[in-house]
């Protein structure tokens, strides 16, 4: 099991484009074979703050999703990410809480 996690950082007053910009990109990720979650989600204390969870089955769907499209799509344009801390995980076991 693999997950991604972590925040990025726009400004504020972009943070609600942005997430309408990518809002195709979760439901896509949501469809595929391999995908348990994915969600971009405004963070509810800091405003520059979008929230970043993944959980895909392995690296090999997760990259296949991430070389998915096509190179003739013209990406929506997307506020500046002004940072960002996202990380990946590798989880050996789960449990119930």
């Amino acid at each position: 099991m693999i997950i991604i996690a972590g925040h990025l950082r726009v400004a504020a007053s972009e943070r609600d484009e942005y997430l309408s910009a990518v809002a195709g990109v979760a439901a896509g990720a949501r469809q595929l074979p391999g995908c348990h979650d994915f969600v971009q989600s405004a963070d509810p204390i800091d405003p520059q703050r979008i929230n970043i969870f993944e959980r895909w089955d392995s690296d090999d769907v997760l990259m296949a999703f991430r070389s998915s499209g096509s190179d003739d799509d013209e990406p929506a344009p997307v506020p500046a990410v002004l940072g960002a801390d996202v990380a990946k995980y590798r989880i050996s076991a789960v449990e119930s809480p």
